[in-house]
This record gives structure tokens, C-alpha cells and sequence, in this order.
């Protein structure tokens, strides 16, 4: 029975190396990044699901951060938008340096990457809106939504025209930021054209000569040929066919240009026909669902299980009720960014490229807004007088930016814009008018933070100080944060235990 079990061990690694050795991706010379990410793709065919969520352009990871609080997993995959709206929205396309240094933050703590947009039409110069305007000239449009004639598209599609070259200069800019998550060495998810087979997009749903597949080719090949780019993993997303003209094959631009085959659905439509029509066209290669409004079930999940990963878009993860979650986070299918299986999976194709392999252990984030509970605190005979009864808090790995808000009984609220290092270096501010320095940092098990604070105040040519110690965690799955003070000063010594709630 040994030699049984070892010669079958043997030809099950034999066979998986033999389907790894067969991944190649569709960028000729792809960068050791992107084969790493796509043989990771495959491996989850079949076996698991990765979550995701969509952040618009101008939210960094607000987005994925209320997943992770709402759901009760952090999603493996971050989204985000190019962009093509005016400064001030959530589309803005003043936001792409953000985007890169985002990306570059999500990448290294294990996040996968990937990218779409919301192309501006060649007829147009950025920002524009997403739908026409209301009197808008049609020959001249400037937003996501909307017609081209046939002979603007045509043209888009013709070497020379004017609106080929407005074309080409578009997409040049976008390559200029694609090329920054190049030299980072970042393998991205990128799916252009996006629902290329519904109507409501300038570029969708052209068939005949100069169709929608074409322009798909063409800014394949600018990217991939012209400007070099070997980083992205191609995935060709369509929306569910439900009126004739929409029927997938009419849009599929060859094996040639495409990695990963993507399925938008919305409103729970997730039919079989739809995932077995896919699946039939990918002959092989990954599907997934490229953008959901709600979820799949597990029960959807048990009929289709190759879908290799989703993503709520942006604004709508609160759509699906908390007992839909559940139902999925306890689904051991169904993998968050914390999640072992996902490490353990994950951290094979990171060592193949260089990368440091993620930890068991990830540090805790207090990011959110919290509101003082007293009945849970232990605040002593002083009281909440003279605490923050809100938080405010971002974090990041390297530091933590807290707005901390006091009652003030004769005004509003008076707020203190605070700022902590988690390097273990120290932090100097001002508090009513005295210097004040502050260390923090992260416990040895990154599980709580640790920070020391010492007011010197002058009185008089007589100086003073005041020193405070607080240790931060979270409790209660992380729906309560716990604050520990001690603090000395001339007035005296105090203990006390602050609970904050989740908001």
C-alpha cells in the first residue's frame, strides 16, 4: 500500500508540473512576475475561490478595508479604476500616482493586483463624465457611456486618422503608469474593454470589420509589442448574454490574446448556462468573475467551482447581508488575504520571484472609526471628561494617523490631528502650545501597539512633565478597541481602561 501511494504521489506532481510547465502566458518573454501570478491562478482551478474588492480611483483601499471589517475576511485581490473624472471624485484620473504607490503597498503585503479603465473616448479629452451630458454634442462625445458613429470607431481602428493617434496618445499615458508597476516588478491583472459585449460602453459591442474584438487586439498590441510591457496577466471580460448580439464567441479575440476569460454578473444572475459557455470557450485557460454586485453562495459555488476569483465593485459590499458572508467566510473554498490556505498556496509563487513569503502572523490594524462605550470602560473617579469620546484612525505599515475628538460643552467638537511612527522612532507635536514626543510600535506577535508620551510643560521657568503609556488591541473580532493608560504628571497618577466601539 506504501509503494501504491508513493508511485500515485509521483505521478500527481508529475502531472502538476507537467500543467505548469504548459502556462505561458500571453505576453511574448512575460516578466517571471506575471508567470508566477497566472501558474497561481491556475492552481486554484477547481479548488478555490479568492475574494476581491473593486476601490474607486480616489479611495486607495477604503473600499477593501470595509470589506474586511464588513465580511470578516480582508480580500486577497485589490481593484481599482484608472480613472477619467475631474478632481474631487471618486473616478478621478488625478489619482493615478496614488494608484502605483497603492499598488506597490498592496503587492507587498500579498495582495494580488489588478487594474481596468474606464477609457476616455478618442473624441474627448480627460477629465469627462460617465454618462452624456444633457444637450452634449453626439458627434463629439465625452463620456464612458455612449455611441461613437461608425465612422469615429472605424477611424479609431485606422493607422494615420486623427482619432487613431488621439487613440494611441491615450493609451501611451496609461502605459507610462503600467511601466511603473513594471520596474516594481508587480505582475497585474489587467482587463481592458471591460462588458466588451454590452452596448452602454463607447467601445462595446462592434462587430463586422471593425469591431470591438479588434480594438481589443490593438491595444494588446500597443501595450505588448510597442511599449514592451511583459507584467500583465490579459483578462478578457465580458457581461452575462442576455439579448441576442451578446452571445460571448462574437467578442473573443483569440487564445492568443488572453489569459484569464472573466464574467461580470450582477443582481445574482449567475446562471449555468452562462458559466458553462465560458468555461467551453476558455478551452482550458481561467475563468473568473470580474465584477459582482453580490457574491456567488457556497451553493453556487458546489455547481461552479472554477470561478478562481470575485469582486464586489466598489460601494456595494453592504448590498449582500452579513449571513451571506458568513455562509462564504466559513466556506474553507473561499480564501481571504489571512486566510493559511492562501499563504500556504501563495507563498510558493512569491519565492520563484524574489519575494519575502507572507507570515501566519499579520500585524493588526486599527483603522476605522470608534466611539467611546463608558459603560464598558473603566475611567475612574474623573471620568470621560477629558478623553476623546471619537476616533478617527488610519494605518498603514508605517505609521498610524489618529483624529481624536473631545467634547467641548460650549462649542463643537475640538480635534486633535495625531500622528504616530511604528518604526520605533519618535514622533514630536504640539499639545496647547508644549512640545510633545510620542514612540510606538508593534508588539514582538504584532497583536498590540505600545506607545510612550511625555509633555514638558513650562509654568512659571519651572518645567514639568507628564508621561503617558497606552497599549491598543482589538477584541471581540475586532468590534471593540481597548485602550490601557497609565499616565504620571505632577497632578498625580492615573489608571485607566478606555473600550472603544467599532462604527
Amino acid at each position: 500500500m506504501l509503494k501504491k501511494n508513493a508511485f500515485l504521489l509521483s505521478v500527481s506532481l508529475l502531472m502538476h508540473s507537467l500543467v505548469f510547465a504548459q502556462v505561458e502566458p500571453a505576453t511574448p518573454n512575460a516578466s517571471p512576475e506575471a508567470k508566477a501570478l497566472l501558474e497561481f491562478i491556475y492552481s486554484l482551478s477547481g479548488k478555490y475561490t479568492l475574494t476581491g474588492q473593486h476601490n474607486f480611483p480616489a479611495a486607495k483601499d477604503n473600499n477593501s478595508k470595509f470589506a474586511a471589517t464588513y465580511i470578516g475576511k480582508t480580500p486577497v485581490i485589490w481593484s481599482t479604476d484608472f480613472g477619467f473624472a475631474k478632481e474631487g471624485d471618486k473616478d478621478s484620473y488625478l489619482k493615478r500616482w496614488a494608484m502605483v504607490e497603492e499598488a506597490k503597498r498592496q503587492n507587498k503585503k500579498g495582495a494580488i493586483v489588478t487594474l481596468c479603465w474606464h477609457a476616455v473616448p478618442p473624441t474627448a479629452n480627460e477629465p469627462i463624465t460617465f454618462q452624456p451630458l444633457a444637450g452634449a454634442d453626439p458627434n463629439a462625445l465625452a463620456s464612458v457611456q455612449g455611441r461613437l458613429t461608425d465612422q469615429q470607431f472605424q477611424d479609431i481602428l485606422t493607422p494615420g486618422t486623427a482619432l487613431n493617434k488621439k487613440w494611441m496618445a491615450q493609451v501611451d499615458t496609461i502605459a507610462f503608469y503600467l511601466k511603473q508597476l513594471q520596474k516594481a516588478h508587480i505582475a497585474i491583472l489587467w482587463r481592458p474593454y471591460h462588458e466588451m459585449n454590452g452596448n452602454w460602453f463607447w467601445w462595446g459591442n462592434r462587430t463586422g470589420q471593425y469591431s470591438t474584438q479588434a480594438l481589443y487586439r490593438q491595444i494588446f498590441n500597443r501595450l505588448v509589442n510597442y511599449h514592451k510591457l511583459n507584467n500583465l496577466i490579459w483578462v478578457w471580460s465580458v457581461d452575462r448574454p442576455t439579448r441576442a448580439g451578446m452571445e460571448f464567441s462574437n467578442f473573443y479575440p483569440g487564445n492568443n490574446y488572453l489569459d484569464i476569460l472573466a464574467l461580470d454578473v450582477y443582481g445574482s444572475d449567475f446562471k449555468q448556462e452562462y458559466y458553462d459557455q465560458l468555461l467551453a470557450l476558455s478551452q482550458g485557460k481561467p475563468i473568473t468573475l470580474g465584477e459582482v454586485g453580490t457574491p456567488p453562495t457556497p451553493e453556487i459555488l458546489e455547481k461552479q467551482p472554477k470561478w478562481s476569483y470575485w469582486i464586489i465593485w466598489a460601494g456595494m459590499t453592504h448590498n449582500t447581508p452579513k449571513k451571506q458572508f458568513e455562509a462564504l467566510v466559513n466556506d474553507p473554498r473561499v480564501l481571504g488575504l489571512n486566510d493559511a490556505a492562501y499563504i500556504n498556496a501563495i507563498n510558493p509563487f512569491r519565492e520563484k520571484t524574489g519575494q519575502p513569503k507572507l507570515s501566519m502572523t499579520n500585524p493588526v490594524d486599527f483603522s476605522g472609526e470608534w466611539v467611546l462605550n463608558e459603560d464598558k470602560s473603566n475611567l475612574g473617579a474623573q471620568g470621560s471628561g477629558n478623553l476623546p469620546h471619537k476616533l478617527k484612525i488610519k494605518q498603514d505599515e508605517n505609521e498610524v494617523d489618529i483624529q481624536r475628538y473631545f467634547i467641548e460643552e460650549w462649542r463643537d467638537d475640538r480635534v486633535i490631528d495625531d500622528k504616530m511612527m511604528l518604526s520605533g522612532g519618535e514622533t514630536k507635536s504640539e499639545s496647547y502650545g508644549t512640545p510633545r514626543g510620542t514612540i510606538a510600535g508593534l508588539s514582538t506577535n504584532l497583536d498590540t501597539l505600545n506607545t510612550t508620551t511625555t509633555i514638558i510643560f513650562n509654568r512659571g521657568g519651572q518645567t514639568a512633565q507628564m508621561k503617558t503609556t497606552e497599549i491598543w488591541w482589538l477584541q471581540n473580532h475586532g468590534e471593540e478597541l481597548s485602550i490601557s493608560q497609565s499616565s504620571v504628571s505632577p497632578q498625580g497618577n492615573r489608571k485607566i481602561v478606555m473600550i472603544y466601539d467599532r462604527q
